[in-house]
């Protein structure tokens, strides 16, 4: 399954790769919508994401191009909106035929609606990778690494986790002025469960939450924390019945 992505930024698609691309599509990225619009028949893609902020005008010309051809149900078009996308415009989008909308941020919410349109639509492979989990108290994640050039170790709280990567919020941001994106960093620990893992990681979104892509993992490293993630909704489960359980 080929899936149309349209961005300028590379953060954005590498964030959206990270979380997309386990669901089983084959990622196609243009930076130019005319380039794209070209190859659109060639591509046949399934789906189409295209990014409002980085071509405020040529969405509009993308999506009434595909539609011409393609209803909704051939092929979705999701717009990824900035802050500060005008409310008339969001009313234009839908007269135009765009499936959905989703906010750049493309934080753990955003991203989840993401999903939810593109499988509203397509019949999504459901992988074990794909899924990311928030941790809760009854969770037993923690992440650290040593900063570079500082050498500190930068300590923080994991937002969400999958088998792929995660996303961190540091205790202190001002410790990360030399992070930048696509930098590697192999002085990283993971503790899931009781075990602490040792992954190289890849930083793939800077900001208030950093977001990290797993890189590599020591020997049987990988198997321990898809172990620990494959047994999170159990856990769940076991947490809330002794929640509602009466005193």
């Amino acid at each position: 399954m080929k899936l149309l992505l349209i961005f300028g930024s590379d953060e954005t698609y590498n964030l959206i790769s990270m979380y997309i691309k386990p669901l089983g599509f084959e990622l196609i990225r243009y930076r130019h919508v005319l380039k794209a619009m070209d190859n659109i028949d060639e591509i046949d893609p399934v789906g189409i994401i295209i990014s409002a902020e980085d071509f405020p005008r040529h969405w509009k010309i993308l999506v009434q191009f595909v539609r011409s051809s393609r209803p909704k149900e051939a092929s979705p078009i999701i717009l990824l909106r900035g802050a500060s996308f005008p409310l008339e415009e969001t009313s234009k989008a839908s007269f135009l035929g765009v499936s959905g909308i989703v906010s750049e941020t493309l934080d753990p919410i955003e991203m989840d609606r993401l999903q939810a349109i593109l499988s509203r639509y397509i019949s999504v492979e459901e992988k074990r990778k794909a899924r990311r989990f928030r941790p809760e108290e009854w969770t037993h994640v923690e992440f650290l690494f040593l900063g570079p050039g500082n050498r500190k170790f930068i300590t923080g709280s994991i937002q969400t986790i999958s088998s792929t990567g995660l996303s961190f919020r540091p205790d202190h941001p001002a410790l990360l002025e030399n992070i930048s994106i696509s930098m590697t960093l192999s002085e990283c620990s993971l503790l899931v469960g009781d075990v602490v893992l040792s992954p190289v990681c890849r930083v793939i979104r800077t900001g208030r939450n950093l977001s990290f892509e797993f890189v590599s993992f020591k020997e049987q490293e990988q198997d321990i924390l898809d172990a620990y993630l494959d047994q999170l909704p159990l856990e769940e489960y076991k947490a809330r019945r002794k929640a509602a359980a009466p005193v």
